[in-house]
């Protein structure tokens, strides 16, 4: 069996746009995100925020964690056909995923690596 692969995805949203990104990212990104969770693709998603406001160097406000089932799953590229199924007036889901998208300030993934210890 083949080693599973996380992913985490950084996001850093203009001042004042955080609650309404999230509010998007739940409403249009989390459903795709489920389905793939629950037909094997992923083995774990999880968001995270920091706790407290702090002094800003993280770059980042929002972290999503996604663990892949192993590199195959990362290459299927399974979405388009959930979010056709999944969201039939794609005018609106394409403009609100546009609206997301325009709050940010950046955003970058890091694929990790496990390293042993011994």
């Amino acid at each position: 069996m083949a080693d599973p692969v996380e992913i985490q995805y950084f996001y850093r949203t203009r001042w004042g746009t955080h609650d309404e990104f999230l509010r998007l990212f739940r409403k249009n990104h989390w459903p795709i995100l489920r389905e793939q969770l629950a037909d094997g693709r992923y083995t774990a998603v999880e968001l995270y925020t920091p706790r407290f406001h702090g002094e800003g160097s993280a770059g980042w406000d929002i972290m999503v964690s996604i663990t892949y089932r192993d590199w195959a799953a990362i290459q299927e590229h399974s979405d388009p056909s959930i979010v056709t199924r999944l969201y039939p007036d794609q005018e609106t889901f394409k403009r609100e995923e546009a609206e997301r998208f325009a709050l940010l300030e950046s955003h970058w993934d890091v694929v990790l690596e496990r390293q042993p210890l011994d």
